[in-house]
């Protein structure tokens, strides 16, 4: 066992809650690594893990929060031989990414490009994996379709844009704030709708001559599935992979079935390492080219010290940022 400084949950509450304490990280496995954490972006799932609202799956610790990281490969286990000691790596986990050290399967895994710093390299895996399962593994995003993106300034939003752009889609974002469609034109939205009502199909449709939506992307949940009924086009696809409008909705089945659409779940976090491993290997194959070549780049907001986690927290739930919040330690 190897000691750690991490954050950790001491009780479900608010941000007051968390603490900087020690923890224990178990040496690496045979196929593992052990990564000495620089930095970890920050996800709403945090928020929802320090309120007792979404616990960490089996394997992962409980009490230590994060999801995505970046740092220095410190050990490896006897087997491993894609990375080597000393390697700059960034990934996503099951938890515990805001420690000084976890242990990752060398599969799971990518190399941080050489163009990225550590901390802006924690600020990638969440928000781009997330979008690329969903756009392109999910969805089957294709060249001249359009996109829409709820929630167009958050992590996963900034980088669906960018990921929409990259392969000739063309991304219509929502937002509730009028100067984060601003910002996220200049990352490559093609038109922006002010979703202050919740409504957005009507809007939809003017801006794109009458057509409607081949896909979208969802983190907002039950607050606007219908709406995404009226606004996706026949034979689209909703992708669901956030609840930040809630979890329960009546949808119109008619609707449903007269537009052939096809709604599809998705979470990266609860998933068999066989699944997120081959997640993982496909956007090192597609996705990490593109932001080693600056084609593609992570939006941070604001980059702060691991002691300022409980402000970080606060200001995300007041949905005050645009982007990615990144710790440091």
């Amino acid at each position: 066992m190897k000691p750690a400084r991490a954050v950790t949950i001491t009780q479900s509450g608010g941000p007051e809650v968390l603490a900087i304490g020690e923890v224990q990280v178990r040496e690496p496995g045979a196929f593992e690594v052990l990564v000495e954490v620089a930095a970890a972006g920050l996800n709403r799932a945090d928020l929802l893990q320090r309120r007792g609202l979404y616990p960490a799956p089996p394997g992962s610790p409980q009490d230590v929060p994060g999801l995505e990281y970046a740092g220095i490969v410190a050990e490896v286990g006897e087997s491993v031989t894609s990375v080597r000691k000393g390697d700059r790596v960034m990934g996503i986990t099951g938890g515990g990414a805001m420690a000084t050290y976890l242990v990752a399967s060398e599969r799971e895994v990518l190399p941080v490009p050489d163009t990225l710093d550590l901390e802006r390299a924690a600020a990638v895996p969440e928000a781009f994996i997330t979008a690329f399962d969903a756009l392109t593994l999910q969805a089957g995003m294709q060249m001249g379709q359009i996109v829409l993106i709820h929630a167009a300034g958050s992590g996963v939003g900034t980088a669906a844009i960018q990921l929409c752009r990259a392969a000739g889609a063309r991304p219509v974002g929502t937002s509730r704030t009028r100067d984060k469609l601003s910002r996220c034109r200049d990352l490559g939205l093609e038109d922006g709708i002010l979703a202050e009502e919740g409504t957005f199909a009507g809007e939809l449709e003017k801006l794109t001559g009458g057509r409607k939506a081949d896909v979208i992307l969802d983190s907002v949940g039950a607050a606007y599935a219908g709406e995404n009924l009226r606004a996706v086009a026949p034979k689209g696809t909703i992708v669901v992979l956030g609840l930040m409008g809630g979890a329960k909705s009546e949808l119109s089945l008619g609707a449903l079935l007269t537009k052939r659409v096809r709604i599809a779940g998705t979470v990266l976090r609860s998933r068999p390492l066989e699944e997120k491993a081959a997640v993982a290997q496909a956007f090192s194959r597609s996705v990490v080219p593109l932001i080693a070549e600056g084609r593609l780049a992570p939006v941070v907001d604001e980059v702060a010290s691991m002691e300022s986690i409980a402000d970080a927290h606060a200001r995300m739930e007041k949905n005050a940022t645009f982007g990615k919040i990144v710790l440091r330690w």
